[in-house]
């Protein structure tokens, strides 16, 4: 049977006690830590930044102490001026066109926090530029899309960091990953990848362009479609900016976004265990809040990713991977010794509260963390586990080849939404097998005058 919602918030219940000592502070820097952050401290590294909304700038703000922002790009005006004026006191060049920045030979290292849809485009003409990148999750939009990223890293061995600063959170998801692989659960049975759910809206009407935003190159590889807004809440409701995230056109909807962190822990925790298979077969049920055609939007004026879903990705030797919507947001491992919950605030389970008796080894979470040093906690602590490699020429915790065995977990997941059926996955030819239909929405066509320049 399924782990059920109700005993897993009893299980959540009787581990209070984990998230206390989950929450003790645990003493990770050493000499090696801090000499490697004294020298990214020092001799701050010049970056470019294409994508000027809030994880961009967010992301640039809290690695500040290494960075120097030198150039910024973005197709919303104001987007570039307000992050000239936080990240860099107006120093910055602004463009609006990103290409210009990949054709400076004094920076090397890039940050991509575009939407979705538009990120393997510049990413991959950033490697090709011989430029080392940070890049936000979701990687991709596609399948295929994810199989061209690799290849190309494999080419030119550009350093890139996938921005799942969970792999980062030392106290939390890393402790989690060392308790794993110390063998303190056994062999992983099932785990859970709770996304939370996804908002639906009333029609949004179609609106003018603001004046500061070029829509059309916005769209860029999407189909053309009208700008649709209406004010609202924090954001509004529109097809544009932080929105684009409940639109299949630009995203995978909470498969993709939130799936890109909780699915990979998910992912992380089996290869840390030895189990290094890959899934078989994903499929359950998803709600949507427009109907569907052949897994296709038929209305184009509101929201139209899974709100709610329970499906169940299946993989060799009977362990189950559920991705669902209607529990705790977090990740939740289960093996035939023991289990343990952990998300953004808390690590639970008896395995965390019997580390007080009997303590990970010294260096298993640095083990975890494939033995970089662990120089800063959570978001900062990534940027400078991507600057550390960039300087070592050495593969970050969240390298593209391991982000996107995960995120394709999370691709199939939607694609059997979309369908409304089971969809067997060929691992080794990268492949739907037995479902042409399904087996077509690996890739999507990029519009014309958008395509990747190889």
């Amino acid at each position: 049977m399924l782990y059920s919602s109700q005993s897993r918030r009893d299980f959540l219940k009787t581990t209070a006690v984990g998230a206390t000592v989950a929450a003790i502070p645990y003493t990770f820097i050493n000499s090696q830590a801090i000499a490697q952050e004294d020298e990214l401290k020092k001799d701050k590294t010049p970056i470019g930044l294409i994508g000027a909304g809030s994880m961009g700038t967010g992301n640039l703000w809290a690695a500040r102490d290494y960075l120097n922002v030198v150039a910024i790009s973005d197709v919303d005006s104001r987007r570039r001026e307000r992050a000239n004026k936080t990240l860099s006191g107006g120093k910055a060049t602004l463009h609006h066109d990103y290409r210009e920045i990949l054709d400076n030979k004094e920076i090397s290292v890039i940050h991509i926090a575009t939407p979705d849809h538009w990120h393997t485009k510049p990413l991959i003409e950033a490697m090709l530029a011989g430029k080392d990148i940070y890049c936000e999750k979701p990687l991709t939009l596609t399948i295929a899309e994810g199989e061209l990223i690799r290849k190309v890293q494999k080419e030119t061995g550009r350093i890139v960091q996938v921005g799942t600063q969970q792999r980062s959170q030392f106290n939390l998801f890393t402790k989690a990953i060392a308790i794993v692989a110390d063998g303190r659960l056994g062999r992983i049975k099932r785990i859970h990848a709770a996304l939370g759910g996804a908002p639906s809206c009333e029609p949004i009407p179609v609106a003018k362009v603001p004046t500061e935003l070029d829509w059309d190159r916005w769209l860029g590889p999407a189909p053309s479609v009208d700008y649709r807004y209406r004010p609202g809440g924090r954001h509004g409701n529109s097809n544009c900016h932080y929105q684009f995230r409940w639109w299949y056109e630009y995203s995978g909807g909470k498969f993709t976004d939130w799936g890109a962190h909780h699915i990979d822990i998910c992912k992380w925790a089996l290869e840390a265990n030895g189990q290094m298979d890959d899934i078989i077969s994903i499929g359950g049920k998803a709600e949507h809040p427009v109907p569907l055609k052949d897994g296709m939007p038929t209305e184009n004026d509101r929201y139209n990713t899974a709100t709610s879903f329970h499906m169940t990705a299946r993989l060799p030797g009977g362990t189950e991977l559920i991705i669902r919507s209607d529990s705790d947001n977090g990740a939740l491992i289960e093996g035939d010794k023991g289990r343990i919950f952990t998300n953004r605030g808390k690590l639970v389970g008896r395995p965390v509260e019997e580390l007080k008796e009997n303590p990970l080894p010294e260096n298993a979470i640095q083990k975890a963390y494939k033995g970089h040093p662990l120089i800063s906690d959570g978001r900062k602590g990534h940027w400078a586990n991507f600057l550390h490699c960039v300087r070592e020429r050495k593969e970050p915790i969240s390298d593209v080849h391991s982000h996107m065995r995960a995120l394709n977990i999370g691709h199939l997941a939607s694609i059997a939404a979309r369908l409304g059926r089971t969809i067997k996955w060929d691992q080794e030819k990268q492949q739907i097998t037995g479902d042409e239909q399904a087996n077509a929405m690996l890739s999507r066509p990029y519009r014309k005058g958008y395509e990747i320049e190889m």
